[in-house]
């Protein structure tokens, strides 16, 4: 019995030894499960780290572009919707009054005054309301809230397909850099004038911001991934040097191009007469480009000579519009022909970023002809052919720009 006794006693702590042997592989499958279920969450999460650092736009070059361009972007559309009207207290003032801005700005009547709004544009051309000249003011408004558009569009709505670590990115950077740096090369030349009325101030904050934000755009162009991404299939037709739409190309090169002729003129003959053009000297003398530069012999320069000092705040603001409607161009004018098709199909998502945010400058370069078309007729300038070539980009960029 005491041997029985003594061979239960064995089998127990055996049984026991067994049992903890078992738990402890228990603890150690359930260790080594919990630690890979740890590896594999912290690598998902790695993952989408790196996926998303690789599709969006970085945060700081967001925020930089959104404040310099934003900056630049108010005070046009306060000269689209509001020309006159001081946003910026005194720093804003002697260029409103430089440029003659406020001629067009009545809030006598409170909120039934016009403001220099939309309502202000008279159907009839008079010497008195000036309307030549006020065009050209609203339109300096929506040329330059067009080039600001076309950097802070694509990085605000993100393209589907876009990704910037495969440098998708890289046209809008380099264009947009090539566009502020021209834009400081024209306020730089233009500082004389601007001194001598005292309206220095404003302008030299916007060439500042210009500056720190072609900085930024250039940093992040030249250290930019530039490798591709896999290839795809080609669509019919299509190779990696083709043009991501024959019909936009074409269509930007015959309606641009002909943009580009006249807003060159404006930049650096103004005043010049185009004979081959025409009504080309109607359409100066409404927009006061006969006043502020008047050619060489002509009897514009007779009638007009003495008095054309008078005018370098007019000379300013059409030369200033002037660029940004080329810079415009130039925009359209990389989408169209300087970005190909390429062989992984980043050339179809570059395009697309750049068409969405044409279609909304020139939709509301296409607003302003509109409303002045009745007062330009009267004047003997006739714009239906503007209006006509203009309504059909604008449907073409929006038609392949967001479908």
């Amino acid at each position: 019995s005491k041997g029985h006794k003594f061979v239960v006693v064995k089998m127990s702590t055996k049984t026991k030894g067994k049992a903890n042997q078992k738990m402890a592989a228990k603890a150690d499958k359930s260790f080594a499960l919990c630690s890979s279920q740890k590896s594999v969450m912290s690598s998902s999460v790695v993952k989408q780290a790196q996926t998303a650092e690789e599709h969006l736009p970085p945060l700081p070059l967001v925020f930089v572009v959104v404040i310099c361009s934003g900056f630049l972007f108010m005070f046009a559309i306060r000269d689209f919707m509001m020309t006159g009207r001081n946003i910026f207290g005194d720093w804003d003032e002697p260029l409103l009054m430089f440029t003659k801005s406020t001629d067009w700005f009545d809030d006598s009547k409170g909120w039934k005054s016009t403001q220099g709004g939309f309502s202000a544009i008279s159907k009839v051309t008079t010497d008195q309301n000036n309307m030549g000249g006020f065009f050209v003011r609203k339109m300096a408004g929506a040329t330059v809230a067009g080039v600001q558009l076309q950097k802070m569009v694509p990085l605000l709505f993100h393209q589907t397909g876009a990704q910037f670590g495969l440098g998708h990115f890289r046209p809008i950077l380099v264009s947009g850099a090539v566009a502020n740096l021209a834009s400081i090369a024209f306020l730089a030349m233009s500082l004389e004038d601007l001194s001598a009325a005292g309206a220095m101030e404003l302008p030299l904050l916007w060439m500042t911001a210009l500056a720190l934000e072609s900085i930024a755009l250039l940093y992040y162009a030249i250290y930019t991934g530039k490798k591709l991404g896999p290839a795809v299939a080609m669509k019919d037709g299509k190779t990696p040097s083709s043009y991501v739409s024959g019909i936009v190309s074409r269509t930007i090169m015959l309606v641009t191009g002909a943009m580009t002729v006249f807003a060159g003129r404006d930049l650096f003959f103004p005043g010049t007469i185009l004979s081959i053009v025409p009504r080309d000297d109607i359409y100066l003398e409404w927009t006061n480009a006969l006043r502020h530069s008047p050619p060489d012999g002509s009897p514009e320069a007779l009638e007009h000579g003495l008095e054309a000092p008078l005018f370098v705040g007019d000379k300013f603001v059409s030369q200033y519009m002037a660029l940004h409607l080329l810079l415009l161009c130039f925009f359209k004018f990389v989408s169209a022909v300087g970005i190909r098709y390429r062989s992984d199909g980043r050339g179809e998502v570059q395009a697309k970023m750049l068409w969405t945010a044409q279609f909304v400058g020139n939709a509301m370069v296409l607003f302003l002809f509109r409303l002045f078309a009745s007062a330009a007729d009267t004047a003997s300038l006739d714009l239906r052919w503007h209006l006509m070539a203009l309504a059909y980009e604008t449907f073409v960029l929006g038609l392949y720009g967001f479908f």
